[in-house]
């Protein structure tokens, strides 16, 4: 014992530190604890990204698709809008458009109706689609199980967000 310390008085301060050890003085000073709005989007974004890469990475490695063109199969095989090209139906960005609907031609996944340019999916694409549909669900499924029983808050939270950001017409 120290010479200073009277007797009983460094027990007490010795236990509070016990009691503290690992805790922050701050609780809200704890990253996500009280997230800021930046925080809180990077958070989203970094999920969104990563979460597209490895199913970009998965695709392409067991079927030969980037996320792109898998997208691209998706939608033309539901339908797609009614009229319109097979690109706009795909959901590309303008530039994206004329070489993933080729490409997709190219391999055998669609054809094209050369009179409206609308394309549908081959028999070769209908399966390459289930395929490439099973892995994607399945990665998708085990990603977003890390949400454990936050997911319905998350969801619910992200589709309020979603509605509120919303273009007003």
């Amino acid at each position: 014992m120290r010479e200073a310390e009277q007797p009983g008085q460094n027990r007490r301060h010795r236990r509070d530190d016990a009691l503290a050890r690992g805790v922050p003085r701050n609780p809200a000073a704890l990253p996500g604890a009280v997230p800021r709005p930046a925080e809180t989007w990077l958070r989203i974004m970094q999920a969104h990204d990563r979460i597209l890469r490895r199913l970009d990475a998965a695709l392409r490695r067991h079927h030969g698709l980037s996320l792109t063109a898998f997208d691209a199969l998706r939608r033309i095989a539901g339908g797609g809008p009614a009229a319109g090209s097979a690109a706009e139906a795909a959901g590309l960005t303008r530039p994206v458009q004329p070489a993933t609907v080729n490409r997709l031609v190219s391999d055998g996944l669609l054809s094209r109706e050369t009179e409206d340019d609308a394309a549908s999916l081959t028999s070769a694409g209908r399966k390459r689609l289930a395929a490439a549909t099973a892995t994607h669900d399945e990665l998708l499924g085990h990603l977003l199980t890390l949400l454990g029983d936050d997911a319905a808050v998350v969801t619910d939270a992200l589709a309020r967000v979603s509605r509120a950001a919303r273009p007003r017409t």
